[in-house]
């Protein structure tokens, strides 16, 4: 029998912590299935769509969905996909993330909505697929829920909004393989690219600097980490007041990285409880880091993360090339991600990890395999001499 699909009210809060937990036990590492203060905002305040699943007898809970959203991005990020153990192999993961995702769109407010999904078995990454989902890349021991796992990163997109990408014609070399699997996964016709010299190339927006000659050396004054949520959102808004002057969806800063001298401010969305953090913006331009990298690395280390991001404009050359020159890997490619006026922009995300990355036990698809190539081809580039490459 069919089960009843619905939007979740405050009334399923108790309903939906119990089939979390007997989805995901004790290891969900998200406040959404388990945090009543976040659970209640999430499904009064208008920024999310979340569909519960109800048996047709009996009336139990079995099911639950969600799509988050943030006013102006236009991005959505599916998350909180559980079925019941006992309701599984009817195809309910599927209805679920089809009608949720059906219902974000139908506002015309997003352009894309994307999930990270767990290589735990292949299960998932069809589920998402057969519901209009293209696989984008591979973000190695991004988050600890069973043990250190890998996701893999999808996105779904609105009608018409892939082919109003606005075209980059230079990019540094390392991009090159993860570019060539995403024409593949994605199925777009990317720009020629070749080999970009370290110069001053920069975001969409922004303006021209000077050609960097090199990266620095590294630093020896020590990263200071304030971990103060309420100051750290106030004085992110005071330095990036405007819309524009930030982009990373869906991740709020509780945390900043203040360089000794003064010379930039990190912020950063810390998540101990995962294992991981994303840098969502740097004061004064995300370059400055050059050369301080490590340290800021061996700070959120401490701090509890073994696995850093960063998000960064296709575009932004210089950037790129700072964090690439610093251990950073390209792991996913996001394609017309940010609207500009009627454009749409290409993303990079780049990963860091402090463990060992193994993917013995990683359920890698077929549409995957290209970002899983792509990784070990940048990973070796990045970590291994020259001598042990071409051997």
């Amino acid at each position: 029998m069919t089960a009843v699909l619905s939007s979740a009210s405050v009334q399923d809060i108790a309903e939906l912590r119990q089939l979390y937990f007997e989805v995901y036990g004790h290891g969900y590492p998200v406040p959404l299935g388990s945090d009543p203060v976040v659970m209640r905002r999430l499904i009064t305040d208008g920024t999310a769509h979340w569909l519960t699943a109800r048996a047709p007898v009996g009336g139990a809970l079995v099911g639950s969905a969600v799509v988050l959203t943030e006013p102006g991005s236009r991005i959505g990020k599916l998350v909180g996909l559980a079925v019941h153990p006992g309701h599984r192999g009817g195809g309910l993961a599927s209805r679920l993330t089809g009608a949720v995702c059906d219902e974000a769109f139908a506002t015309g407010l997003l352009d894309s909505v994307y999930a990270t999904v767990r290589l735990v078995t292949e299960g998932p990454q069809q589920v998402v697929v057969r519901n209009g989902f293209r696989p984008l890349g591979l973000l190695p021991n991004a988050v600890e829920v069973e043990g250190c796992e890998t996701l893999a990163l999808f996105a779904r997109y609105a009608d018409g909004v892939l082919e109003r990408r606005e075209p980059v014609l230079n990019v540094p070399e390392r991009l090159s393989a993860l570019l060539s699997a995403a024409c593949r996964g994605v199925g777009i016709d990317h720009p020629r690219t070749r080999p970009a010299p370290w110069s001053g190339t920069t975001a969409v927006g922004a303006e021209p600097s000077e050609p960097l000659a090199a990266p620095p050396v590294a630093d020896a004054e020590p990263i200071e980490l304030i971990a103060a949520p309420a100051f750290v959102r106030r004085r992110f808004l005071e330095l990036f007041p405007a819309a524009d002057d930030r982009f990373f969806p869906l991740h709020t800063p509780n945390a900043v990285l203040v360089a000794a001298d003064g010379r930039f401010e990190a912020y950063a969305d810390l998540d101990p409880l995962a294992g991981s953090c994303a840098l969502v913006a740097v004061h004064p331009r995300p370059s400055v880091v050059a050369g301080t990298l490590e340290a800021v690395i061996a700070t959120v280390t401490r701090a509890g993360a073994d696995y850093v991001e960063t998000l960064l404009p296709l575009a932004d050359t210089e950037a790129l090339e700072v964090f690439l020159a610093s251990g950073f890997v390209p792991s996913a490619v996001y394609p017309a991600m940010r609207r500009i006026d009627d454009r749409l922009h290409d993303y990079v995300v780049l990963s860091r990890t402090s463990r060992q990355i193994d993917f013995r036990t990683t359920a890698v698809s077929p549409l995957l395999q290209p970002y899983l190539g792509a990784y070990l081809s940048a990973w070796t580039t990045t970590y291994l001499p020259l001598h042990e490459v071409s051997r």
